[in-house]
């Protein structure tokens, strides 16, 4: 049986998980116009821009957001069902959607999901809370990005959906990569889904972007960890998916 989305869950989890920037943000909003009449009337102007522009950034990306996590086909996981899905490790950071609807999706899915969520360095409260909110997949294994605890070519396809940007050290992410390169089958597949630091993510979420990686930075990962790519595509103008596969027998 296939699992349904809630109506507006992803944007309400966007909320619900980060309820104290937006609480902050709508507070300096408020205080800025209750003050304003007793400010200089050319800053009262500056600080009426201000707070439009702030109000309006915030509602736009709550909107792009509701598209791409509510309203698009993101959740339909099309990648995944044109890849061989005999053996797929799903890994995410801390926060997983994604392998209860894999495995209803693919049943006959021979599916392991690992989860690189480490305490001590991603000490963001909205993973906290999300980590309460989504209790781990039956079965996940915690693993460190430098090593990983399965066999050698052991996986047909690995999926990596809104989660390896968490690795914010290249080094690490490369040594991360590496080892999704000796797990990987040799002619298996890398499926990595992220936003981009690029334009379109920066209309969306304006500085925001800059916790995602460029598409050059990732190219990069990818390259220096024995991989190329195979196919590009946007399911979303903000979301983009890399297929890898290996690049030869060895780093």
């Amino acid at each position: 049986m296939e699992i349904k989305r809630k109506p507006f869950q992803g944007v309400f989890n966007i909320i619900r998980f980060n309820w104290h920037f937006y609480v902050i943000a709508f507070a300096v909003i408020f205080l800025s116009f209750l003050i304003n009449p007793f400010l200089p009337s050319g800053l009262q102007l500056l600080i009426k821009i201000g707070a439009g522009i702030a109000t309006f950034s915030i509602l736009i990306s709550l909107l792009i957001s509701f598209y791409i996590y509510d309203r698009s086909d993101l959740y339909q996981l099309k990648w995944i069902q044109k890849a061989n899905q005999q053996t797929l490790l799903n890994i995410n950071a801390g926060f997983d959607e994604t392998s209860e609807m894999i495995k209803n999706k693919f049943p006959g899915t021979e599916l392991s999901v690992c989860d690189f969520y480490n305490p001590e360095t991603h000490t963001e409260v909205s993973i906290r809370r999300a980590r309460k909110a989504y209790p781990p997949y039956p079965g996940t294994i915690t693993v460190k990005t430098d090593y990983l605890p399965f066999q050698n070519n052991q996986f047909n396809t690995i999926a990596g959906i809104l989660s390896v940007h968490e690795i914010r050290n290249e080094k690490e992410r490369v040594v991360f990569f590496r080892e999704l390169h000796r797990i990987l089958k040799q002619d298996g597949e890398i499926l990595i889904t992220e936003h981009l630091r690029n334009t379109n993510n920066f209309l969306a979420y304006t500085i925001g972007f800059f916790h995602f990686h460029s598409e050059k930075t990732w190219i990069s990962t990818f390259q220096k960890s024995g991989f190329k790519i195979k196919e590009k595509f946007r399911s979303t103008p903000f979301i983009t998916t890399f297929i890898l596969e290996k690049n030869g027998n060895s780093l």
